[in-house]
């Protein structure tokens, strides 16, 4: 299967890109080969996990003088039953394949649930999918498509069937909770909403690191679950080779960098995308007010598709005490400088939200190698994967396959990993059968 949608890379690249509005290279890169290699991965901590057990053993327990018990003892991998793999209308296959993938291994049939707004992948890896199934003497429906509309949704009334036993999600923390809280009879794998922040302290090269942070607010205009949202800068300013630099003054980097880096109307539109959904577009309006705009969004046109959906990102300046504002996701192209009294109190405040929202990423910035152990250890404390120091052609919004581990599945974000054992492990169970020899 992976094979076929890999030599179907280019076709997949384009239905991802006018679902989701990504950009072409980005839809290709991330909707094709690098979904593709997460559903690999997935394909081999499976069979790992699965091989981790084996398949008879012979027990033999002394009885002093008398004969010992011998028993032979077989282990047999036993599927949990019917899957599913609710999708997103952002990342219709990076979001979708590995839990597609991990119930496929491990011998569970699956019905894909694409989001209304993004069939068309979701379609084409269920054709190649039961293709294949059929060409091997398999039912083509062991891999099957449901599809609904946003006004008769089906996923709850899937999700409530009995026979569903293992179910993978992302999307909105609110349906996401709702399965944790109600599909009981199924094993539950989400990934939600959170709060993906950085720590400023100090940086060894300003521009270098405004470049970067430009990037990271500006690919795909914010619509990663991995984006950047909450930037946490002392009052005070932080420290340079150049001298402090205050926090009015990162401000007005960032925003000189974003607005540089999106100069060129054809490249800014090709990373920017469009804005998939009319409610993310609303919300740039409605988040205006929430601060003082050290970077407004402004609309773009784009040359080749002129009625795209495109918005350049807008940057906040807010106070610390104003948790309330931005402590809660702001899906889309909208991130918060937040001024702090110092590093400690930058760390103490990521610290409270990230408990209470969870995230996918969190990154720091300092010289310091005190306080780079400081921001491991509250990594470790929240449970979020952290980025030092990225200046260059890493982004904290990217992750590789076989390499970056995608979540943790320890805070609320998201109750699993792509990818680890436990990731694969639930959804199957061992049967063992035992004889006397």
């Amino acid at each position: 299967i992976l094979q076929r949608l890999n030599a179907m890379s280019p076709l997949m690249g384009h239905a991802v890109m006018h679902t989701s509005g990504q950009g072409f290279m980005m839809a290709f890169q991330a909707g094709a080969p690098h979904a593709q290699d997460r559903a690999l991965e997935a394909v081999v901590y499976g069979w790992d996990a699965m091989n981790a057990v084996p398949a008879s053993a012979r027990w033999n327990k002394p009885q002093g003088k008398m004969d010992p018990l011998v028993m032979d003892k077989k282990f047999t991998i036993v599927p949990r039953g019917v899957a599913m793999v609710i999708g997103c209308s952002t990342f219709p296959t990076w979001n979708t394949y590995p839990g597609l993938f991990a119930s496929l291994v491990t011998g569970n049939p699956v019905i894909v649930k694409p989001h209304p707004a993004a069939i068309l992948p979701a379609a084409l890896t269920v054709k190649v999918a039961q293709e294949v199934l059929k060409e091997a003497g398999l039912d083509p429906q062991i891999v099957s498509l449901a599809v609904d509309t946003l006004e008769e949704p089906v996923a709850k009334i899937l999700a409530m069937n009995p026979k569903m036993k293992v179910i993978d999600y992302t999307g909105s923390s609110v349906f996401g909770n709702w399965l944790e809280q109600n599909a009981l009879h199924a094993k539950v794998f989400t990934e939600k909403a959170g709060v993906n922040s950085i720590i400023v302290d100090s940086v060894s090269d300003l521009k270098a690191v405004t470049r970067n942070l430009a990037f990271t607010l500006s690919l795909y205009s914010g619509q990663m679950c991995t984006t950047t949202q909450a930037i946490y800068v002392p009052k005070g300013g932080i420290d340079t080779p150049e001298g402090k630099v205050s926090f009015d003054e990162f401000a007005q980097a960032l925003a000189t960098a974003t607005s540089k880096f999106l100069g060129d109307n054809d490249r800014a539109c090709m990373v920017l995308g469009a804005i998939q959904s009319e409610a993310t577009a609303k919300r740039i309006d409605e988040c205006r007010k929430l601060g003082e705009i050290v970077l407004d969004s402004e609309p773009r046109v784009h040359a080749e598709y002129p009625d795209a959906r495109i918005h350049t990102p807008l940057i906040l300046k807010v106070e610390g005490k104003d948790q309330a504002t931005y402590s809660e996701e702001r899906f889309g192209p909208i991130s918060f400088l937040i001024a702090t009294e110092d590093t400690a109190d930058s760390m103490r405040l990521a610290k409270a939200v990230l408990e209470e929202q969870g995230a996918i990423t969190l990154g720091v910035y300092s010289t310091s190698d005190a306080v780079l152990d400081q921001a491991e250890e509250l990594a470790m404390d929240v449970k979020v994967a952290l980025s030092c120091n990225l200046d260059g052609g890493v982004f904290v919004n990217q992750s590789a396959a076989f390499s970056d581990f995608h979540a943790t599945g320890g805070n609320p974000a998201a109750n699993a990993c792509l990818t680890d054992t436990a990731f694969l492990v639930n959804r199957f169970v061992v049967v063992q059968s035992r004889r006397h020899v």
